[in-house]
């Protein structure tokens, strides 16, 4: 099974913009490696914002 394309630029233009890694850097990770950053992120963000 692959990963569908879209999901995968935005899940690499959501760690490096929050990050600021390169894209080799992110697209090195494995998936569920990649899937904890973006979501350890959008955990972060939702309690800088309070919610």
């Amino acid at each position: 099974m692959t990963y569908a394309t879209d999901d995968l630029y935005d899940e690499v233009a959501y760690i490096a913009y929050h990050f600021h890694w390169d894209m080799d850097s992110i697209l090195d990770l494995e998936h569920p490696e990649r899937r904890r950053y973006v979501d350890q992120i959008a955990r972060l963000n939702r309690l800088a914002g309070g919610r």
